[in-house]
């Protein structure tokens, strides 16, 4: 299987990096914004040409499919160019900026039945698939998560400390991750949310700090906290409360509510969300099915983020 990647930033090596370990799957072009670095990524990887026109790369010979890690402003309407194209795609979370752009890539997958996900990535994190498996087996019943989303971000650089050219979002990108994550291991559309938002950056131009809450129908709740402003420690930290015990996990790490160690290294074939991610991608194309992930699954999680917006700007 042949497939492009757009977007050879930080998010867009990690799933070079997944790729790599996947059988049976060639990444045969690399697109980013301005053509050097773009070839030295090609070159890193061992991938025979790179551009800046994503035109360009999805008419090379043989190709099945793209994966976007662009510029968040930019998902939806490559997303829908990549269907125009005949490719099936995998577009990095969020799936778009707006309820409506978001709503307009899932009328393309259902009219051309093209392989249309998104990276939701905590449904494939080894650590939130177990809680996951426990929910499914009737062990656990979440009653509440708490969710802390924290950076110390004042100018626009990525994940890797690197410079990019556009604005990240506490929103439409980081709240995109627990809000689909509480609603898909709830097993539950979220009914009801109130959003708060702190001062606007006066460069960046967005929130630094945001707290939203949520509530599923039959009751459980989800409180989720983010911030820009925090000076460590950095990244997204899960408590799940349950009725039948409280989990918390930190990234790939899984701990119970006294901090004892759960191993999950063997709840997948990897420990590396990129990549399980990846492969559920590549699998679904193989096999003609719907991915977990796919972008009508996920598609509610965005209207939930449009009624937050809806309050701030009210």
């Amino acid at each position: 299987m042949k497939v492009v990647l757009a977007g050879a930033g930080a998010f867009g090596k990690k799933h070079l990096d997944g790729i790599a370990n996947i059988d049976g799957v060639d990444c045969v072009s690399v697109v980013g914004r301005t053509l050097e670095p773009t070839q030295k990524i090609a070159e890193q990887y061992g991938i025979g040409h790179a551009t800046t026109d994503l035109s360009e790369a999805l008419d090379r010979p043989g190709v099945d499919a793209a994966i976007l890690c662009t510029p968040t402003q930019m998902h939806a309407d490559q997303a829908i160019q990549c269907m125009d194209a005949g490719k099936h795609v995998q577009v990095e979370i969020p799936l778009a900026d707006s309820l409506a752009d978001a709503e307009a890539v899932l009328a393309k997958q259902r009219e051309t039945g093209l392989v249309a996900m998104c990276g939701h990535t905590r449904r494939f994190n080894p650590s939130h698939q177990w809680v996951r498996n426990k929910i499914a087996a009737g062990e656990l019943n979440i009653q509440q998560m708490d969710v802390q989303t924290y950076f110390f971000r004042r100018k626009n650089i990525n994940a890797a400390g690197e410079p990019r050219s556009w604005t990240d979002h506490l929103l439409w990108h980081h709240a995109a991750h627990t809000v689909d994550l509480f609603q898909y291991q709830a097993g539950e559309r979220i009914v009801q949310v109130n959003g708060m938002e702190g001062p606007h950056h006066p460069e960046l131009g967005i929130a630094m700090d945001m707290s939203i809450q949520m509530k599923t129908e039959s009751g459980k709740i989800c409180t989720l906290s983010l911030s820009f402003n925090n000076d460590g420690p950095l990244g997204t930290f899960f408590r799940y409360i349950c009725d039948n015990g409280t989990y918390i996990a930190r990234y790939d790490d899984l701990v119970d509510g006294y901090e004892n160690t759960i191993d999950v290294s063997k709840v997948d074939v990897s420990m590396n969300g990129i990549e399980l991610q990846d492969r559920e991608f590549f699998a679904s194309i193989r096999e003609g099915r719907e991915p977990n992930s796919s972008v009508a699954q996920v598609l509610d999680c965005y209207r939930v983020l449009h009624e937050v917006e809806q309050q701030f700007s009210s």
